[in-house]
């Protein structure tokens, strides 16, 4: 962040400064909501939660080096720190960073927002995207790290970029009409990119077509010099157009695409090879990450770095070697005993589920160590979210798994029962479809029936509690051995 004052902290968020003589205490540090992420100079927002109240830890914060504390209450902080009193700290945290990169702005040396938003793959484009604009523009690229995708969390990314900032990458979820919009007001977009529309969160917003009011919010905040990035294989999304006053550009498959990629091929472990193809100029890309519907995103990256001035032969480049980044999204690790494991237990819906199904599957094409056939293993919790499609959500999945044609199916918990139905209607029998209560009881089915070759995916909403099955799946190998080499990427 730029170095601000606390009188200047003030001005930004509207709080009040408890000490007048502390105003010209400095903050040049990271703004931090977690007092074990303080470093000297640091602003400390100390956010009331539902467990703990950042304000009791303020004392601790200053002891660590922060020189600012934003809070809701009086405090007794150390002397020479600065306190600043607000009404709402969610709402003074996303005030600062507007006014920060305004600031920015202001001054000739704000970075190119780019927001991002769709039901799936928000991370691994954002990831793919910092990865492309780094290596294409000259200068840092400033992305979430995670999810930050919230109130919280688009602030504090806004708030790590400065005057050196080329590109700001922030991620826009909702989870209701309206949210969207806010993050917007926080950090102006100048593109906004829309990937896909899907069921995920079909029981908060409750159809389809509000899914897309929603995300459309994102466009509708575009500048008239703006751009919008639109998903041109996804109806809901092209129609956005009608939606912005901003440039629009288009990637897909699909032969209307201003950003397309051809001849898409999948190697032996799903790695996507195609020709990126944009304005009569092409250029061959393999991507790193596992999946066909990883191409989605990476057209998207894509075209945000050609709208930038990358050529497409550069992007292309950048694309190849861009490296799986955030953990539990298609994130393949594999034994020293043969036994590869897909963790992809970070979330789940019923777009992001057939696409991690299909991606094992193609996981599968080549043989194991030992020259045999793979066999695929689809380890599934529940999808949450879904309101009152949830049941019949589960079963299409448990169906989907049956014509795939994966070997083996463990449902994992009471919620997602309905595939293991699904499964077993569909045509699954003896001990192709297993049920397991929870946890424990699936590691107990699953490790004596392991083999060398086998490809595990372990899929469910990050609520679930599969991230920790997978996790103990690698442990179970690596205790023995140390040697797990790991890979990423997003559903």
């Amino acid at each position: 962040m730029i170095a601000l004052t606390a009188t200047e902290v003030v001005e930004l968020t509207g709080g009040r400064l408890e000490t007048a003589a502390a105003g010209d205490v400095r903050t040049d540090g990271p703004v931090v909501v977690d007092s074990r992420a303080v470093v000297a100079g640091a602003l400390f927002v100390a956010l009331p939660g539902e467990r703990v109240d950042g304000a009791d830890y303020a004392a601790t914060a200053v002891a660590a080096g922060a020189t600012v504390v934003l809070a809701e209450r009086a405090l007794e902080l150390p002397a020479g720190a600065a306190l600043v009193l607000v009404e709402d700290g969610v709402a003074a945290l996303g005030r600062l960073a507007t006014g920060v990169l305004e600031r920015l702005r202001e001054q000739g040396t704000g970075p190119l927002v780019v927001g991002i938003t769709g039901s799936q793959g928000k991370t691994t484009t954002k990831d793919l995207l910092a990865s492309v604009l780094g290596d294409v523009l000259d200068g840092p690229v400033v992305a979430p790290r995670g999810s930050f995708n919230n109130e919280i969390g688009a602030p504090l990314t806004v708030l790590r970029a400065d005057a050196r900032t080329r590109a700001l990458v922030v991620e826009m979820g909702a989870r209701g009409l309206g949210h969207i919009a806010q993050l917007c007001r926080i950090a102006r977009p100048d593109v906004g990119v829309e990937l896909v529309v899907g069921a995920a969160h079909a029981g908060e917003f409750g159809s389809l077509e509000a899914t897309a009011q929603a995300k459309g919010e994102l466009v509708e905040a575009l500048p008239a010099d703006g751009l919008a990035v639109l998903n041109a294989d996804d109806d809901r999304v092209a129609a956005m157009a009608s939606r912005t006053r901003a440039r629009v550009l288009t990637f897909g498959r699909s032969a209307h695409a201003d950003v397309r990629a051809l001849d898409v091929t999948l190697d032996g472990r799903a790695r996507a090879r195609f020709r990126l193809e944009h304005a009569g100029a092409s250029a061959d890309a393999a991507l790193l990450l596992h999946g066909e519907h990883q191409v989605t995103n990476a057209l998207a990256a894509a075209a945000v770095a050609l709208s930038a001035g990358a050529s497409v032969a550069d992007v292309a480049a950048a694309l190849s070697r861009a490296e799986p980044v955030s953990p539990g999204r298609m994130q393949v690790l594999e034994r020293a005993d043969g036994v590869t494991v897909v963790h992809d237990a970070y979330n789940a819906n019923p777009d992001s589920v057939r696409a991690a199904l299909k991606a094992l599957v193609g996981m599968a094409a080549d043989t194991g160590p030992d020259g045999t056939p793979r066999r695929t293993w689809a380890v599934l919790g529940e999808m949450l979210e879904l309101g009152a499609a949830s049941r019949d959500e589960h079963d299409v999945v448990g169906r989907t798994v049956v014509r795939l044609d994966v070997d083996q199916l463990l449902v994992v918990g009471a919620g997602a029962r309905p595939i293991y139905t699904g499964a077993v209607m569909e045509g699954s029998w003896g001990e192709e479809a297993a049920f397991a209560p929870d946890v424990a009881s699936a590691l107990e089915f699953l490790r004596p029936r392991l083999r060398p070759g086998d490809v595990v995916l372990v899929k469910s909403s990050n609520g679930a509690g599969l991230a920790r099955l997978a996790e103990e799946l690698v442990q179970d190998s690596s205790q023995d051995s140390g040697a797990v080499r790991a890979e990423a990427s997003d559903s």
